[in-house]
């Protein structure tokens, strides 16, 4: 079923793309101003432009969708995107006092992290900035922008966080490589015309939700570069993005709004010459929240001079005084603009007509069908949604359920009956709840029974009279409340942190399994949670996050066994809250994560079961020593040993067996998604570099390669690695950044 609807996503997903080769590109055509000119470099055509925009036009560009009749310009504004196009959903993203546009909507961030797989999240984001142009430039929608906030490049250190689920998950290798693949989606394959700019959030280590506004995330220079900013750094040096939205918090005592690490490391070191903006409401907060400044005329002037240059605020009459009482100069402004200005050059924003090949997205005759109804698109979003989900446990073959073997299946849960949209979703054309799901996979001739659990001994009667019973329980991602509100304590969003992680729900759990042994948890969730009871007495859990449009589809094809599960966690999931460290403590040695933890969780990171089964056999490098500059080749060989077909992350990791400085336990190096028919065997090769096995040596400011001996090691799960090799890194040498 994967390989059928597979075969269906090139013939509308990637138009963009094809527009890039099948349009002639004017780069002579005439030009009104210099700074239409394609035959001038991309400095040339900035400078112009600037060198025309007045001091108060300056101002306004640092702004949300600046305007500029005189010179026939009009610049993009800014739009949500973690899963989806986002011009509607809870958040109200579609633009005050108008309608929600529906866009194609995807899983949780966290759960397209689950998937492992850098080429369909590319595929996936690749629609959304197909989207993202067609509503921006369409004459019936004329919606959003083309500068899309997404990825979230953050990560998820600590399951109390309450925007756990906008990240792709605590290892910064998985993320920054997600992140790559997401940002190389959304722009393009061409780095001089994108087809929209992937602005990733939130730079640098926002991962607490209550005192953010005003607390310090505090660490050393090696975790900044090791850890907390990987992800980033992958974004800009690999990905193409030259986009990033600067947190609420700040690191080491500094807003990160002013810190000079945005221009002595993000822009000096990794390239990001283009956009630095604000957080909502953030340029505010350094005066009220951080204390920082006695007004926005010192606050503003203080982030221009640090390279930001564009607020998510009001400004502009403190930043005009700012520049009128000389606290910043306007080369200042015109150094920090230069570099936005480069972003709209790529999206073609500054060029004539038959340049952009992206601007006839969304401009096509009469009768095309909007990406959202394609059939290419649902087809995407349903095997997006299959491939999230992780089957935890599956006790003597309870799963996949057997058709001609049931009557009757009972569907027991609080919300079951509805897909649950985050506050950075977008409007789905349409949504598919679990119990629609099932109803549809089960077929005809089984009978599917509701019940929402708010009367347990009631949801226990049903559970009795059904062959299986199917308990879908979790968190609200809106917590079912107002801003700043989750009344259940396991529940978070943003600006709220959990306060436990052990479900409450889990009481329904116990009540329906007492009236029926068969029955099955659906833990549709944003978190890890400690569901400890359920592991030890369960037959079978199946994870999956929230949002999707195809979620009952995605859940039923796992259920009934039209798709077998290899969803991996993205993160470890802990056996209680004793086992966490305090939100605020950013020090990752101390034990945090699969990285630095001494604790046995409950689920490894990396963690997932199959329908199928799998036999590691050889793992073979291509040299058994390499110099420091060098690169190896690490070759995985696996067989599917089971009945049928499936798929199987492959996981490579690395532990130092000589270093001279406290090391991670176990790091991930690579990984690869692979379909494995019965009985066939696969080779999967990976590259593994010693200058990805560098540590950051503060004292020198330089990444340092160690002669050691490194432990290769390979499996299906971080607590699962059955094959290992010792590769011999011959040579040290330090790589400036």
């Amino acid at each position: 079923m994967r390989q059928a609807r597979g075969m269906v996503l090139f013939s509308g997903i990637l138009v963009g793309l094809i527009l890039v080769t099948g349009l002639a590109r004017a780069a002579s055509a005439q030009a009104d101003y210099p700074f239409r000119d394609t035959r001038l470099t991309d400095d040339q055509r900035i400078n112009d432009l600037l060198s025309r925009l007045t001091l108060d036009e300056k101002i306004q560009l640092m702004s949300s969708n600046p305007k500029y009749p005189r010179l026939g310009l009009a610049f993009s504004g800014q739009v949500e995107g973690l899963h989806g196009l986002a011009l509607g959903g809870p958040g109200g993203w579609g633009g005050r006092g108008k309608l929600a546009l529906p866009t194609t909507t995807f899983p949780q961030e966290k759960g397209l992290g689950a998937m492992w797989d850098t080429e369909l999240l590319q595929k996936i984001a690749a629609l959304e900035g197909y989207e993202a142009r067609y509503d921006y430039q369409s004459q019936e929608y004329d919606r959003g922008g083309v500068v899309v906030r997404a990825p979230n490049a953050d990560l998820s250190r600590d399951p109390h966080w309450g925007r756990t689920e906008e990240s792709y998950g605590e290892d910064p290798f998985l993320v920054g490589t997600l992140t790559v693949a997401f940002a190389r989606g959304l722009q393009g394959p061409d780095p001089k015309h994108w087809q929209a700019a992937s602005l990733m959030k939130h730079f640098l280590a926002n991962e607490n939700e209550e005192g953010r506004s005003f607390t310090s995330s505090d660490f050393d220079e090696r975790l900044f570069r090791e850890y907390y900013s990987v992800p980033f750094r992958m974004g800009f040096e690999q990905g193409g993005s030259r986009a990033v939205m600067a947190a609420y918090n700040s690191w080491n005592g500094t807003p990160m709004l002013i810190h000079p690490v945005l221009k002595d490391v993000m822009i000096k070191e990794w390239g990001n010459d283009g956009i630095i903006c604000s957080d909502g409401g953030a340029l505010g907060l350094l005066i009220t929240a951080h204390k920082s400044f006695a007004d926005k005329e010192h606050g503003s002037a203080a982030a221009v001079k640090a390279s930001v240059n564009n607020f998510l605020d009001t400004f502009k009459d403190d930043l005009a005084k700012a520049l009128k009482d000389g606290l910043v100069t306007e080369a200042d402004m015109d150094a920090s603009l230069h570099n936005e200005l480069r972003v709209f050059l790529r999206l073609g924003e500054f060029d004539p007509p038959g340049v952009d090949p992206y601007a006839s997205i969304g401009r096509g005759s009469g009768g095309e069908l909007p990406p959202w109804e394609r059939d290419s698109s649902k087809a995407l979003a349903r095997l997006a949604t299959d491939e999230s989900i992780v089957l935890l446990k599956n006790e003597a073959g309870t799963l996949p359920l057997n058709r001609a073997r049931l009557k009757s299946i009972a569907v027991i849960g609080p919300f079951a009956d509805q897909v649950l949209l985050d506050w950075y979703s977008g409007t789905p054309p349409y949504a598919v709840s679990a119990l629609e799901g099932i109803r549809d996979g089960a077929g005809k001739g089984i009978k599917v029974l509701f019940n929402d659990g708010s009367y347990p001994a009631l949801a226990a009667a049903l559970a009795a009279k059904a062959d299986v019973a199917i308990v879908v329980v979790g968190n609200h991602p809106e917590c079912n409340a107002g801003w700043n509100v989750c009344p259940t304590p396991s529940n978070g969003k943003e600006s709220v942190d959990r306060k436990t992680i052990v479900l409450e729900q889990e009481e329904l759990v116990k009540t329906v399994f007492a009236a029926n042994p068969r029955t099955i948890e659906v833990l549709r969730a944003s978190f890890p949670y400690a569901i400890v009871w359920s592991q030890q007495n369960l037959p079978a859990i199946v994870h999956m996050t929230h949002n999707s449009q195809e979620e009952g589809h995605g859940l039923a094809d796992v259920l009934f066994g039209d798709y077998s599960p290899a969803g991996r966690l993205t993160q470890t999931w802990p056996t209680g809250d004793a086992q966490l460290l305090p939100i605020m403590d950013y020090n990752l040695l101390h034990g945090r994560t699969y990285l630095y933890s001494k604790d046995k969780p409950l689920y490894a990171f990396g963690y997932g079961l199959s329908y199928t089964s799998f036999a590691y056999q050889s793992l073979g490098l291509s040299a058994p020593t390499v110099a420091a500059d060098g690169k190896v080749q690490v070759t995985v060989k696996i067989r599917n040993t089971g009945k049928r077909a499936g798929d199987e992350v492959v996981q490579l990791y690395v532990q130092h067996l000589g270093s001279a400085v406290v090391r991670p336990q176990l790091e991930l190096k690579g990984f690869k998604r692979v379909r494995i028919e019965a009985g066939a065997e696969q080779e999967v090769k990976l590259e593994l570099k010693p200058r990805d096995l560098a540590h950051w040596d503060a004292a020198r400011h330089a990444w340092s390669v160690e002669k050691e001996q490194v432990r290769v090691l390979a499996g299906g799960s971080s607590d699962k690695l059955p094959l290992q090799a010792i590769l011999e890194v011959t040579t040290s040498k330090e790589f400036n950044p």
